[in-house]
């Protein structure tokens, strides 16, 4: 709590520092983001336009993919299936962002080019589905946990009126768990949004204002990266963008976490 405390006081106090120079009606809506030029330009919708992308292409490929994976293993999959499966998804989980970066580069993002032949070498596209796939653990052990806290009386109560297992599973013990899997899916979206070594390999750290996938972006944990191997003077306004860009994420990840915390109050089921 501490720890927590002190990197927020030290987020606030630097970006004060920043919005002291820079008006923060430029920082929101400004168009352009060349805090390394002498056209300085600081508007944070660009990082955050690659942040977004490259977070949605990879939910859109964690929250179907983790949910059915979650599904076979609390409702179908056998003891030993599940044993082995299980510790699998966690090794996944554990394998260190700068390796799926490395793939996405050097063999999703060729792979990709031979479909989409214009798809240029840095891209959101690629970052994000290695994104997604990395994501798919944290969404798939967490919804099974969930899953399999449903007290099986539901599901013999259903299998007793007729339904069949994939009935059961969709329409008894989902919406049963459905407070948990929530929570999956927020800490999934916190883990997109939060990801930096991917984007920084793969996706190019060059900022542009797209939602547009198939172009190359910067998020604002790559451009923190980015400032942070020394292109920039300590104690100059472009240095403090990194903790104005800090403070953003910090709300951005704050909100979702806020989110999920009412979804787990809202739906959660006490039996």
């Amino acid at each position: 709590m501490f720890t927590t405390a002190a990197i927020v006081y030290i987020l606030v106090k630097e970006s004060w520092i920043f919005f002291e120079a820079v008006p923060i009606r430029r920082f929101l809506f400004d168009t352009q983001w060349t805090p390394l030029f002498d056209d300085a330009h600081y508007g944070i919708m660009v990082l955050l336009s690659g942040t977004l992308t490259s977070s949605a292409v990879a939910l859109l490929v964690a929250i179907p993919l983790g949910t059915i994976i979650a599904i076979y293993l609390s409702e179908f999959a056998p003891f030993k299936v599940r044993e082995i499966a299980k510790p699998f998804l966690e090794l996944l989980g554990g394998v260190p962002t700068i390796v799926y970066g490395y793939f996405a580069l050097v063999f999703l993002t060729p792979l990709l080019q031979k479909i989409y032949p214009e798809l240029p070498g840095f891209n959101l596209l690629s970052a994000g589905l290695i994104m997604g796939v990395m994501i798919i653990p944290y969404v798939a052990s967490l919804s099974e946990d969930a899953m399999r806290a449903v007290p099986m009386a539901l599901r013999e109560g259903s299998y007793a009126m007729g339904a069949t297992r994939l009935q059961t599973a969709l329409r008894v013990v989902m919406p049963a768990a459905t407070s948990g899997i929530a929570s999956a899916y927020i800490l999934g979206i916190s883990r997109a949004v939060g990801e930096t070594m991917i984007l920084a390999v793969a996706a190019g750290m060059q900022p542009n204002l797209t939602f547009n996938p198939a172009e190359s972006g910067a998020t604002i944990t790559s451009y923190i990266v980015q400032v942070a191997l020394g292109d920039l003077p300590h104690g100059s306004i472009g240095y403090q963008t990194i903790f104005a860009a800090g403070l953003s994420l910090l709300l951005l990840t704050l909100t979702f976490n806020l989110l999920g915390h009412w979804l787990r109050k809202r739906f959660r089921e006490v039996y």
